[in-house]
């Protein structure tokens, strides 16, 4: 995505974490044993060569809540980060050698740079967050609280359940349909069920916002049909590992 700039999306392999967690799970929230979720925190912060204390990642609620880690921050003792962490979807961060994230398995995440302004963001998107436009919503705050250009941001839509397997109900229709979306270009019909593309739904509030349809990246990758390499919580339950999706501003000076 850039000069120093690290970006990616795990898979289920590699790891210590067993059952329907295996291997690599860094979710402390969704059932996983702490001693392997800390087991594979320690495991990704080594090969990237920070402390574990710079791995960030929220307490996701669904929500579109957007938060900042800064040096005050890193500075604070780990309750007070907890706390400022808690019901939180989107972060960003200008500091170097801090990673940050978002876990899904299903759901959209969002990674996101801005290169003159040397921020970087991870948005955790579930089918609640892209019908209350948090994509959008996190642009609109880099844009006011960074002087972010959103024709200058990159944006990557890792994997995340695609739109042949992401079967809705009514419900769900109709909550998108009432946000205003332009259902013609997020639904498809198969059979006498909806299926939602969060992918397109995603991308084109994106546009909406001013991001350019050039650089926003879509995986395409359906975490329910590879469910083999990526969790997927429509296939194993919600007692099961999350993928992790994290960016990080390397330090190239050191």
């Amino acid at each position: 995505m850039g000069a120093g700039v690290c970006a990616f999306s795990t898979t289920r392999h590699g790891g210590y974490s067993k059952g329907s967690y295996a291997e690599f799970n860094i979710n402390p929230y969704c059932g996983d044993t702490q001693e392997n979720v800390n087991l594979n925190r320690q495991a990704i912060c080594q090969y990237l060569n920070i402390p574990s204390s710079r791995l960030v990642v929220p307490h996701q609620v669904h929500g579109t809540e957007v938060r900042v880690v800064d040096s005050a921050f890193l500075s604070s003792s780990t309750m007070q980060q907890a706390q400022y962490l808690e019901g939180v979807d989107a972060l960003a961060t200008q500091e170097y050698d801090v990673l940050i994230g978002v876990s899904t398995a299903d759901c959209v995440p969002i990674l996101a740079y801005d290169e003159p302004h040397h921020l970087i963001s991870a948005i955790h998107a579930g089918w609640k967050g892209t019908q209350q436009r948090i994509a959008a919503k996190a642009v609109s705050y880099f844009v006011s609280h960074f002087s972010t250009d959103p024709q200058q941001l990159k944006i990557v839509l890792g994997p995340s359940i695609g739109p042949a397997d992401f079967e809705v109900g009514e419900d769900v229709y109709d909550a998108f349909a009432k946000a205003s979306f332009s259902m013609d270009q997020i639904t498809l019909r198969k059979g006498s069920k909806w299926h939602i593309d969060l992918w397109k739904a995603i991308t084109l509030q994106l546009q909406e916002a001013g991001v350019p349809a050039s650089r926003i990246y879509v995986s395409g990758i359906s975490t329910y049909s590879h469910v083999d390499n990526y969790f997927s919580a429509r296939r194993l339950t919600i007692h099961s590992g999350r993928i992790f999706s994290g960016i990080i501003l390397k330090n190239m000076n050191k």
